[in-house]
């Protein structure tokens, strides 16, 4: 008799049942329906999709892979067609879902309203955070701004009923935080209007901060374009402690790397040291990955994920998960491009800026930075909150150091200031007992809201130009960020370390190793910050603070008043029309310039759905090469100085674009796509710097505006404001294909400089179509 072995008899025995019909299919990950979310119906987690595209991409790199790319990957519109080279190919992308704040979310639904389509592809929010400013208190200050913000407030709601979006209303929270609580999932890719969406990465989701007209394509069934990351590996060894938070992971960081040092790369953290941060830890460093100019950052799946997940009432997705935990980590022996190591044992506490976020000092040398720098000593006011740090983990460590002092007899020295993240936490830190502390020790509660962490804040106690400084827990410092002050020092810091500071008043105080003085005269040294790192229990978003869509869509109405000044339906852009000749300067801006230089925030959110209104704050804030000062231009035509946006709308009116010459990492920060809006709107033809930051780059090239780089970054250097420019090649404009800059000067001579740019075809199209919106419309209506 024929001896078979067991694996052999078992195949013959395989193939015997399935003869006679008693086969079963090996079970999938997709037969396993998850939904996204508790809070959409119909939407579930696709993680087969994943997997079946990582089949075909493993056949094709025959290499390990990151989990960054895995996710990535994972998400292609097309395994098979896709070029896959990192900092080189145009991904095309299927992301899971949409979120849009408020601010950004009136553009990017105009947009949407534009190109006629009558339900978003995918599941899309919409949350209320950016308008409320500041002032005295939170329940005063909502009401304050949901009065002024009424007609804002009500466009939103009635789009996002017409158009099948959810609804988060004013009160309700920041939407990273109310992401993170609600839709954040493992192996998840979302796109969101806003720089800092990277926060979802804390809990293992692929998360990108776009323009508005990204998520147009998206909510609009077209795949989302992203030039295929580099990926940065930043390796976690030792184990966190005492007053070393995961916000001084990324203080450090953003130290190694610079603003720039993450631009075009994910930002992937791994190693033994991940399992000892706290879920909303991990996405504090992610949220302010945003800050070196990475594309996101992101986490592996571990069991801080798990008991978050847990915590927020998401024990299914959490089990399915686990079930996928091999596509949610990286592969062995995967390779990046740069690798930092940080040991979390020996990592102290940092203190960043001022004015820059990556200017990084450990604590023990903080005081001596101060003094020998001549920073203004007195801390005037500190601020915990913010998108970056206002869990309840955030929340009750601070409470733990202001009930210490409290016990010895303090009050705060400076002014205190406490956002909480979203209605739940707050909820549970006034039901803990926590909001009681902050305010017996003389902390003032904001609303759940952005606030002065993006300008939004009424302050009174210094005037304009008075040098001061600040600490706070958020996440930018650039000038004149948070109060408009261009002379306030503002510093970067843990919650931990700005409570503590708020009690000495000093920014010589180094909560570690300094005592102070109680009211019985006695000295006393804060103990390590305590708190609970995971979520309130027990707490439901209700009809006071969500708005799901309604079931009858077709009678909404939305609401835009043909005379406000705070709404106004778009106009289409024109087409290219020709080789663009004899173009003025309009500025050759120098040095940093942010969103927040070329579009400022502040007083002018306001008017974020109304382009006219909001492009008369265009390059307000940028610096002059010409006389080094801002908002003061001189009009070539009539040879008279004036604001930028009046001297840009002069030569519009008389029919001439005109260019902007720029510096380094033109328009990092912010995601505003108001930034590349308002140039267009105002007659802008290209913008030609020594080198982009990712989202205003590709902001600026989906409103039909030519980026441009120097080839030569020196160039920059022969460009005088008075000259007059051709730019040659666009005839022929292909991808990787050099333009040609024609300098002319006023004394006659001539420069002829190199021009690179990034367009592929697609992008080339949106150019010529006058913009991507213009291309989506006329595909629409089948043109």
């Amino acid at each position: 008799m024929l001896n078979l072995s067991n694996r052999t008899a078992g195949a013959i025995r395989a193939l015997q049942r399935m003869a006679a019909g008693m086969a079963t299919a090996a079970p999938r990950i997709g037969d396993t329906k998850v939904p996204m979310s508790l809070l959409e119906k119909g939407a579930y987690i696709n993680y087969q999709r994943i997997e079946d595209n990582l089949v075909i991409v493993r056949e094709r790199l025959r290499r390990p892979l990151t989990l960054s790319e895995k996710i990535l990957y994972g998400h292609l519109d097309d395994a098979h067609g896709q070029d896959i080279e990192r900092g080189v190919s145009y991904l095309k992308l299927r992301p899971d879902r949409v979120a849009c704040q408020d601010a950004t979310a009136q553009m990017a639904l105009l947009q949407f309203m534009s190109a006629g389509m009558p339900t978003a592809a995918v599941p899309t929010t919409v949350h209320c955070d950016h308008l409320i400013e500041a002032q005295i208190g939170g329940v005063k200050d909502l009401a304050r701004a949901i009065d002024i913000n009424k007609e804002v407030y009500d466009f939103l709601a009635t789009a996002t009923a017409k158009y099948g979006l959810g609804f988060w209303k004013p009160g309700s929270g920041i939407i990273h935080q109310i992401i993170l609580e609600n839709y954040a999932f493992p192996g998840g890719l979302m796109i969101g209007t806003d720089s800092h969406t990277p926060n979802a990465g804390g809990l293992g989701m692929i998360a990108c901060g776009v323009g508005g007209a990204d998520a147009v394509d998206v909510m609009a069934d077209i795949p989302w374009e992203l030039k295929c990351p580099k990926v940065i590996g930043v390796n976690l060894t030792g184990k966190i402690s005492g007053w070393t938070t995961p916000k001084d992971v990324i203080l450090k960081v953003a130290g190694i790397l610079t603003v720039k040092g993450g631009t075009g790369a994910i930002v992937e953290y791994k190693g033994p040291g991940v399992e000892s941060l706290s879920c909303t830890g991990m996405a504090t460093i992610c949220n302010m990955g945003a800050e070196i100019g990475a594309t996101t950052s992101m986490f592996p799946f571990n069991n801080r994920m798990v008991d978050y997940l847990n915590a927020t009432k998401r024990p299914d997705i959490a089990n399915y998960a686990k079930q996928f935990a091999h596509n949610l980590k990286a592969d062995e022996n995967a390779e990046y491009d740069q690798v930092v190591e940080i040991n979390l044992s020996e990592l102290e506490p940092h203190i960043n800026g001022p004015f820059t976020p990556d200017l990084a000092t450990p604590i023990s040398q903080f005081a001596a930075e101060a003094k020998k720098n001549g920073w203004p000593e007195e801390l005037k006011v500190a601020l915990i909150g913010s998108c970056t740090n206002s869990s309840y983990e955030d929340m009750s460590r601070s409470a733990s150091i202001a009930k210490e002092a409290s016990d010895h007899g303090l009050d705060v020295k400076s002014k205190f200031t406490i956002t909480p993240g979203s209605e739940q936490v707050r909820a549970t830190i006034d039901r803990d007992g926590q909001i009681g502390v902050f305010e017996k020790v003389g902390g003032l509660v904001l609303a759940n809201a952005c606030g002065p962490c993006i300008g939004q804040w009424d302050r009174k106690d210094v005037a304009k130009g008075e040098a001061n400084s600040i600490i706070t827990s958020y996440n930018r410092n650039f000038t004149g960020r948070n109060d408009a002050n261009p002379a306030t020092h503002a510093f970067v810091a843990s919650p931990d370390v700005v409570t503590a500071m708020a009690f000495a008043g000093t920014l010589s105080f180094n909560p570690l190793t300094d005592s102070l003085t109680g009211s019985d005269g006695k000295q006393f040294k804060f103990s390590e910050p305590t708190g609970n790192e995971l979520p309130p229990r027990g707490y439901d978003p209700g009809e006071n603070t969500f708005q799901p869509p309604p079931e009858d869509r077709a009678s909404v109405q939305v609401a835009v008043d043909p005379k406000s000044d705070r709404l106004q339906l778009l106009q289409p852009f024109k087409p290219w029309d020709g080789e663009p000749k004899d173009l003025p300067i309009l500025i050759k801006v120098k040095g940093k310039c942010t969103t927040d230089h070329i579009s400022a925030g502040g007083p002018w959110l306001k008017y974020r759905g109304h382009l006219e209104n909001i492009s008369q704050n265009c390059l307000i804030g940028a610096i002059n090469a010409e006389n080094g000062e801002a908002n003061k231009v001189k009009n070539q035509l009539t040879g008279e100085w004036g604001g930028v946006p009046k001297v840009a709308a002069d030569y519009r009116e008389k029919g001439i674009k005109w260019v902007v010459i720029g510096d380094s990492n033109y328009g990092e920060g912010s995601s505003r796509e108001h930034a590349a809006l308002e140039p267009r709107f105002l007659g802008g033809l290209a913008i030609i710097v020594r080198s982009f930051a990712r989202i205003h780059e590709t902001n600026l090239k989906k409103q039909g505006m030519l980026a441009l780089t120097f080839a030569d970054p020196a160039d920059y250097d022969k460009i005088q404001p008075s000259d007059r420019v051709d730019i040659e090649g666009l005839e022929s404009f292909a991808p990787g294909k050099n333009l040609t800059l024609v300098v002319k000067h006023a004394d006659g001579s001539k420069d002829e400089v190199s021009l690179a740019h990034s367009f592929n075809e697609g992008q080339i199209a949106w150019y010529k179509a006058g913009s991507a919106l213009n291309l989506m419309a006329a595909k629409a209506k089948g043109q």
